[in-house]
């Protein structure tokens, strides 16, 4: 029984461990985040247009020297342009509806992409809302710098997260199938945990 207590302490430490290297993780990673209006052909084709406009627009913005921690001081003052250049996207299109795009924090599930995973939980993200917002989504990474414009794909380059983050965070990240069930215990985990703070929130 000593054994067994001691074992299942020893599991929890490392778990917590995990979580936390997975905050780690959210606190350091900045992402943009491209809704479309909706599931249609069209409005999702735009959806690829305006992304690229967006990445081209701020290529000078997205190259890695924007993080979570100056995201606000140098990312507000160009969100009115990447807007402009999203309208611009969807009134040469033929369409009658524009964008809104905002810095905040969003929660993401677990994303698995090539070799590369990112946990579930609340990152800063550049948020562009096409329309009403209801259709399918795009996102990338832009810190660490993974965002392209021509193709727009998450590089599954470690070179550039062992530049960016931590040897723990870029670790994980790139620890594909090694992580997978970690991944999603602590994804329940973090959503057990925001339940019971929106609930006593509410009280």
């Amino acid at each position: 029984a000593a054994l067994g207590i001691s074992l299942l302490f020893l599991l929890c430490i490392q778990f917590l461990q995990f979580v936390t290297d997975c905050r780690d993780i959210r606190s350091d990673v900045l992402r943009l985040h491209v809704i479309a209006n909706s599931d249609s052909d069209i409005d999702q084709d735009v959806k690829l247009k305006v992304r690229d406009a967006v990445l081209t627009k701020g290529a000078e913005i997205f190259d890695g020297s924007v993080t979570v921690e100056n995201a606000k001081e140098k990312l507000t003052p160009e969100l009115e342009k990447i807007k402009n250049e999203a309208d611009s996207v969807l009134k040469e299109n033929g369409f009658d509806y524009g964008a809104e795009i905002k810095l905040c924090r969003e929660i993401y599930p677990t994303r698995v992409y090539g070799e590369l995973t990112f946990p579930s939980g609340e990152y800063t993200s550049v948020k562009v809302v096409l329309g009403s917002g209801k259709g399918h989504n795009w996102w990338c990474v832009m810190f660490p710098p993974m965002c392209v414009s021509a193709g727009c794909e998450v590089q599954s380059d470690e070179e550039v997260l062992c530049g960016s983050l931590s040897d723990e965070s870029a670790g994980l990240v790139s620890g594909g199938e090694k992580y997978k069930v970690k991944f999603k215990a602590a994804e329940i985990y973090e959503s057990v945990r925001g339940a019971i703070s929106r609930l006593f929130r509410s009280e």
